[in-house]
């Protein structure tokens, strides 16, 4: 019998988190600079001004779990 399970946040720490939601913020910047010609300064803008940012900075949204290219899809 198959069942219908609900996918669930993983259950991170505080410190867990702020490492998480770093790394993928570092690589979202990264990308931009790299891939997409911005500068340094103009992709750190671009991430921490946008509303996805604020999102990330939400644990309850679970994107800090996800791809820094699927968070950069929204901005």
């Amino acid at each position: 019998m198959l069942t219908h399970e609900v996918m669930t946040q993983p259950n991170v720490t505080p410190q867990e988190f702020k490492r998480l939601k770093e790394q993928v913020t570092a690589r979202m910047i990264q990308i931009l600079t790299e891939e997409q010609g911005y500068t340094l300064e103009e992709a750190i803008d671009r991430v921490y001004t946008s509303p996805i940012y604020e999102k990330l900075s939400d644990a309850n949204t679970g994107l800090y779990f996800q791809s820094p290219r699927y968070v950069l899809s929204y901005l």
